[in-house]
């Protein structure tokens, strides 16, 4: 067929079909708002198919192995190594064999409409898609335009690194044999729990950090998952640089390190090499300068919003530009990106029909008061972390009165959950308003403990009255009570 030119209206126009602006759409229809989304990937992006679920499915037998080895009875009953390949069928099965048929019948089902291709700003309100079906769409919002593009990997200006053909995350969490030997470059999340996952999945890692071990969480919470790194025979360089990758003539690669401490080079031999050095928003090639977005010279674009995700520099006297999720550049969480496009998708659809004038009040279903007070992440490794709100440090740093108490996690539930249990546990409390601030915990399996804390942080439940919120015996929720104590209730 002859491409063409097809003109199109909608209410909403959204860039990027991902669990984001899958969330966006579904409020603004529920809203009454005609909507269309346009993603030149798979429907339901990066979670879905090289991020959230596979890097967790990869993990999770591991850490159920390594569970059963830490109780005696069951420890006598399993073996000792993981089944490979049975592991990444189970993860090609979360993945839908990377197939988005389920997503599109949903986007179908929900009453979206769904364009294959690649959109772009064209000026205020107006978005061209160069589809893959070969035709040039030309969409008009009447409403709103939404980018929900999710964030794209660093590259970091390693020496040979730009001329090689090395792992992301993507090519890691959708591989298809488990390399001998692997070096993962990042202390961050995603390269700690990567390397974690395959070292218990048979290959020989090798993790190389600039600085220490998952930084945005305290000291004491990062320095168990390194020692349960070591145990798993990773080698962990912290602290060390990468100078230069290189390409062997049998394929494997060369890394060159350098201790930023004491200076001494060394060199390490891998099949494959992961770049796991952080993220940042995708915003290229979306046409953004068409109306008058721009970076400034030396550094990424990167757009203010405001609590609804309101794009603060975009031209026009009604509001009309938003960005959700990794796109708004705030919080590179899946979960926190889907409460975002919740509250961006209920405030387009108020706005549209006069409801809601100016800023929404905090805490209102149209704003995301939560990037501000309450951000809950866990880190998937075994142990886990898991932390909502501020660090001791951050809340300080914002004009709290802040003060914190932190304990060994040793209570009768976790002496049970496993022997030679170890984790940690921490509190910031405001003592002004003596509520909590924020929650860190670190062991086996305390992701599950982190909604209480994120709802005691949220509701700012006078620690008084958290008091009272007695935990069952015998868990490792028993841990809350002894914190509570340590600090003097």
């Amino acid at each position: 067929m002859t491409p063409q030119t097809v003109d199109r209206e909608f209410d909403v126009v959204i860039i990027g079909a991902g669990a984001v602006g899958e969330n966006v759409a579904d409020r603004a229809v529920q809203g009454g708002l005609t909507v269309v989304v346009v993603e030149a990937e798979l429907v339901g992006g990066e979670c879905s198919y090289w991020a959230c679920m596979p890097s967790k499915a990869l993990l999770r037998p591991g850490t159920a192995l390594h569970g059963a080895q830490t109780v005696p009875g069951a420890e006598e009953a399993v073996t000792r190594t993981l089944d490979a390949a049975a592991v990444l069928k189970r993860r090609d099965y979360f993945t839908a064999n990377w197939q988005d048929d389920g997503a599109v019948k949903w986007l179908d089902g929900a009453g979206i409409n769904l364009i294959r291709g690649r959109g772009r700003l064209t000026g205020p309100r107006a978005v061209e898609v160069a589809g893959l079906d070969g035709n040039t769409y030309q969409l008009k919002a009447r409403h709103a335009v939404v980018l929900a593009t999710g964030s794209t990997p660093n590259r970091p200006p390693i020496d040979g690194l730009a001329e090689l053909k090395v792992w992301g995350t993507r090519e890691a969490t959708s591989a298809q044999e488990i390399p001998e030997r692997l070096a993962v470059l990042g202390g961050g999340v995603a390269g700690t729990e990567l390397a974690q996952a395959f070292a218990r999945l048979g290959s020989d890692v090798t993790l190389v950090a600039r600085s220490g071990l998952l930084g945005a969480f305290p000291a004491e919470a990062g320095s168990l998952v390194a020692a349960a790194l070591r145990a798993d025979g990773v080698k962990v360089c912290l602290g060390a640089s990468t100078e230069s990758i290189r390409q062997n003539d049998d394929g494997t690669f060369t890394l060159a390190l350098r201790d930023r401490t004491a200076g001494e080079p060394s060199t390490v031999m891998a099949d494959k090499v992961l770049v796991s050095t952080g993220r940042h928003p995708a915003l290229d090639g979306l046409g953004l300068d068409s109306v008058g977005l721009e970076a400034e010279e030396g550094r990424p674009l990167r757009l203010r919003t405001d609590s609804t995700g309101l794009v603060q520099d975009a031209p026009g006297d009604e509001p009309w530009l938003y960005a959700v999720g990794d796109a708004a550049g705030k919080n590179y969480f899946t979960h926190q990106g889907k409460y975002e496009a919740r509250a961006t998708g209920d405030a387009i659809a108020a706005r549209a029909k006069g409801e809601l004038k100016g800023a929404p009040e905090a805490w209102s279903r149209y704003a995301q008061t939560a990037n501000e007070h309450a951000v809950p992440s866990v880190v998937f490794t075994d142990p886990e972390l898991a932390s909502v709100g501020r660090t001791v440090e951050q809340a300080r740093t914002d004009g709290y009165n802040a003060s914190s108490v932190e304990l060994a996690i040793e209570v009768a539930g976790s002496s049970l959950h496993a022997e030679h249990y170890a984790g940690w546990a921490q509190l910031v409390v405001d003592e002004d308003r003596k509520v909590l601030l924020g929650a860190t915990f670190a062991g086996p399996d305390v992701g599950e403990l982190l909604h209480a804390a994120t709802i005691a942080v949220v509701g700012e439940v006078p620690l008084d009255r958290l008091w009272h919120a007695v935990p069952s015996f015998p868990t490792i929720s028993e841990v809350w009570l002894r914190l509570l104590e340590k600090y003097g209730l």
